[in-house]
């Protein structure tokens, strides 16, 4: 494993164990500091790994905790990989981590048989049976991925051009959050370039496969840069995909060529419509009469240091939106899919759940949120509707 110069930073402070989730509801997980920048120098030397790693779900809330700016996550997940390359991870995480490739090979099945297929009790015995929870929240396939509903848009031909990566999530399963975030980038006058649908690599990287998260960087990077390298804004409206553009390429895969390129020009898509805004590029309605929401903000979203653009868009309006003031949903990606991390998650994710079920029982429309898998859990446990705080926006304005 390559050294991580920030471990040195590390003053075994313990800030990193008190930020952490994952410890805070079980005692399977030996903490952020112990996995990542104490067990690093034991690595480096070939030591045996803790099975504890694995409950880490990279969340990120240890690195936005540390004082001293060690790569905690980036380390743990590093470490992951070692032992994914000498244990291959088992048949379930396979699944979890390559949604962007069965998207592309279910295409062809209709949408009410694939819907019956991944929903119904026989196939989630199956699902169960390989070690995905029985009672997780399973993301249905739509009936047209974005990239197939994108081609047939038309366009106002502009000048100003922005780079739209959609993601597997919103490509696959969310593509009406994507047309909504062309559509106000269309009305901040922008004309949107799709140039590549491949995963940003989250997912692999989570489950421990690593060499192919770098091809898809690698993909990624090919498709973007020369975009970038003329200036032209690259925007994601998932929130994983654009810390991994803008940071995680640079942190876990050394020598990727381009991501210096990349990374100034990469932005959360709520983040650039509030430069537009800023620029008179958007007008909003000072007021408008609106539902009222509670707001749930990603842990990485807050990785990025961006604040909460999508929030404070949707307050430039004058909707009313509360703030869930809860951390983490619990979910992870593809952690809370997995037997033996439901609970796990679920767990996390109560002190959100509560927020908004009190909020909804106030008289709240929905809880908003920019990640697509925080939404599939606050639905799950809660029951209430969630949105994109994007696509409450572009209702706002389409009226």
């Amino acid at each position: 494993m390559r050294p991580i110069p920030s471990i040195d930073r590390c003053t075994t402070c313990s800030t990193c164990v008190t930020a952490c989730p994952v410890t805070r509801v079980t005692r399977r997980f030996n903490g952020p500091k112990l996995t990542g920048p104490s067990s690093q120098r034991f690595r480096l030397l070939n030591r045996v790994e803790i099975e504890a790693l694995d409950y880490c779900s990279n969340c990120k809330n240890c690195d936005i905790a540390c004082p001293g700016a060690v790569q905690i996550s980036t380390l743990n997940m590093l470490a992951r990989a070692e032992q994914c390359r000498r244990h291959r991870p088992p048949f379930r995480d396979w699944v979890l981590a390559h949604g962007r490739f069965l998207g592309r090979l279910v295409s062809w099945i209709p949408q009410a048989l694939l819907r019956f297929g991944m929903t119904n009790p026989l196939s989630r015995l199956v699902l169960d049976w390989l070690g995905v929870d029985r009672r997780a929240p399973m993301p249905v396939f739509a009936a047209k991925s974005f990239m197939r509903l994108f081609a047939g848009l038309a366009q106002r031909p502009s000048s100003r051009k922005v780079v739209l990566f959609p993601g597997c999530y919103i490509n696959d399963y969310d593509p009406q959050t994507g047309l909504d975030v062309v559509w106000l980038l269309n009305r901040a006058g922008y004309e949107v370039i799709v140039p590549v649908s491949e995963c940003c690599g989250v997912p692999l990287v989570a489950n421990g496969f690593f060499d192919e998260a770098r091809k898809n960087a690698e993909t990624v990077v090919k498709a973007l840069e020369a975009h970038a390298a003329a200036g032209i804004p690259v925007v994601a409206a998932c929130t994983s995909c654009s810390l991994m553009l803008r940071q995680e390429y640079g942190e876990l895969f050394a020598g990727l060529k381009g991501t210096e390129t990349l990374a100034p020009q990469v932005r959360d898509a709520g983040e650039f419509l509030a430069e537009c805004l800023e620029r008179g590029e958007l007008p909003l309605p000072e007021h408008v009469a609106a539902d009222a929401f509670i707001y749930h903000e990603p842990c990485h979203l807050r990785a990025q240091g961006i604040g909460r653009p999508g929030l404070g868009l949707l307050r430039r309006c004058g909707v009313r939106v509360s703030e869930a003031g809860a951390d983490c949903c619990g979910i992870s990606g593809s952690y809370g899919f997995k037997k033996g991390k439901y609970d796990v998650g679920a767990a996390i994710g109560a002190p959100l759940f509560a927020s908004v079920h009190e909020a909804v029982s106030k008289g709240a429309a929905a809880a908003v949120s920019e990640c697509g898998t925080c939404r599939l859990q606050i639905a799950h446990h809660t029951g209430a509707r969630v949105r994109h705080p994007l696509s409450v926006l572009r209702e706002i304005l389409d009226r």
